[in-house]
């Protein structure tokens, strides 16, 4: 069965006079697939980011700034963390939330991850191409791509359904993954049953889980959502229009985006 974690239910533990909150753990999801925090970091204060050898990983900042090392970050930017990365990452002039995630053992997800850049790599999302649906109004930017994180892994997108908007049932073969709602609320359709999504939540779902999402709210329902490994196939429920993607042309802030993704179905998406 998929597992909802809410975090407003979760208590933080202190760590570098920041708040974590264990939103994914072994213990939770009943399987070593994948490592997630939330953290807040105090403005001013330090936060140590370390992984194990044999992990990767990245961090999403979701509010405020801070830098990593040298580099500089913000609401902008999803930072991919090469194996054993070790760093310090200090908050700016306000208080910070971060996602940070983990996956233990990343070679068994990727033969070719030693090809993985080495150093600390960041992307700017909001270059990215925004994709529209096919067949209904949502959204969709790609957050991490073998393309842009060097490395099959994991892969992420963030997908915005306005109001009213409804996708079609499917489930996965080949990977896990999770969906953190980033704003708003919406309704998860769980082998048919609805279950209520606010932000902060967090839906992890197992292969062969038939899932769809709704909203039914008056604002956009937004979230990021993360499979480990990367590739997959998407299987969709009898009667469902397959999930495709379209060029928009232009990014979240409607400028040229960085570069250009052409249409394409969910699951078939490789190389980019």
């Amino acid at each position: 069965m998929p597992v909802i974690v809410r975090e407003d239910e979760i208590a933080a533990v202190e760590q570098d006079r920041s708040q974590i909150t264990h939103l994914l753990t072994a213990d939770v999801i009943g399987s070593d697939q994948i490592e997630l925090d939330h953290v807040a970091v105090p403005a001013g204060e330090t936060l140590s980011v370390a992984l194990d050898k044999k992990m990767v990983g990245w961090l999403q900042i979701l509010e405020g700034a801070g830098s990593l090392g040298d580099t500089a970050l913000d609401t902008k930017h999803i930072a991919y963390l090469p194996f054993g990365f070790s760093g310090a990452f200090v908050a700016g002039s306000a208080d910070t939330r971060i996602l940070f995630a983990r996956v233990p053992d990343a070679a068994r997800f990727d033969e070719n991850i030693a090809d993985m850049p080495t150093e600390l790599r960041h992307v700017d999302w909001t270059r990215e191409p925004v994709l529209q649906s096919e067949h209904d109004a949502r959204n969709r930017i790609y957050m991490a791509t073998p393309g842009l994180a060097g490395t099959k892994a994991f892969k992420g997108e963030m997908i915005s359904y306005p109001p009213g908007t409804a996708a079609p049932e499917h489930h996965h073969v080949g990977a896990e993954h999770f969906q953190y709602v980033v704003a708003g609320q919406g309704t998860a359709m769980l082998d048919g049953v609805a279950h209520r999504l606010n932000a902060g939540d967090v839906l992890y779902n197992y292969q062969h889980e038939p899932h769809a999402f709704i909203n039914e709210s008056d604002g956009d329902f937004v979230f990021v959502e993360f499979f480990v490994p990367g590739p997959c196939e998407t299987v969709w429920s009898p009667g469902a229009n397959l999930c495709a993607w379209l060029p928009t042309g232009v990014d979240s802030d409607g400028r040229k985006p960085a570069r250009d993704i052409g249409y394409h179905v969910h699951g078939q998406d490789g190389g980019i």
